[in-house]
């Protein structure tokens, strides 16, 4: 993983944050993910809740459900294989990381790969707010768009109310005969 596309494909959306889950943020930084979860354990006060949460069992299991994370609670980038394996399957909801704690985890982790590594990942999780705010910019304008549409559709159907009995035939007025006429 040595590009910031790689890196957003592990990044998800929880709890209405943009997180990498520990042993995706382990697999980046080149580290045991026993060993990250050690060092959030260890330094506590570097990792307040905005930083780094705990997933719960529901969400645990839900994103599990859906295909997005794996048992072993990574991002499922790779088919999930049916035979289990031994020490592969986590006992407890994994870590999720937000872009500061991802930071943090670099800076307590002190390995030269994390700390390179923390670039990719800052650069990740900005390019991921760049699309967001594109795309809320996007559907602005398109509901600006919607806006004016609706305002064309209501004119031109007035319009075309008012040119309707323009476009209607004459009704067929009755016309005295020409000549001499009895008076039946």
């Amino acid at each position: 993983m040595k590009s910031e596309a790689s890196i957003e494909t592990v990044i998800l959306a929880v709890r209405g944050q943009r997180v990498i889950l520990a042993g995706d943020l382990a697999t980046v930084y080149g580290v045991e993910t026993r060993r990250l979860n050690e060092q959030v354990r260890r330094n506590a006060v570097r990792f307040p809740g905005d930083f780094v949460f705990q997933l719960t069992r529901l969400e645990f299991e839900t994103l599990r459900s859906q295909g997005v994370i794996l048992a072993d609670g990574r991002a499922a980038l790779r088919s999930q294989n049916a035979i289990l394996k031994r020490g592969l399957h986590i006992k407890y909801p994994p870590y999720a990381f937000t872009e500061h704690g991802a930071i943090m985890a670099a800076m307590v982790l002190n390995s030269p790969q994390a700390l390179t590594m923390s670039v990719y990942v800052v650069r990740a999780f900005v390019g991921m707010r760049e699309q967001l705010v594109a795309n809320q910019a996007i559907l602005r304008r398109l509901a600006e768009i919607d806006k004016t549409l609706l305002q064309h559709d209501a004119s031109l159907r007035d319009i075309y109310h008012k040119l309707l009995p323009l476009l209607q035939p004459p009704p067929a007025l009755l016309k005295r005969r020409i000549g001499f006429t009895s008076g039946d």
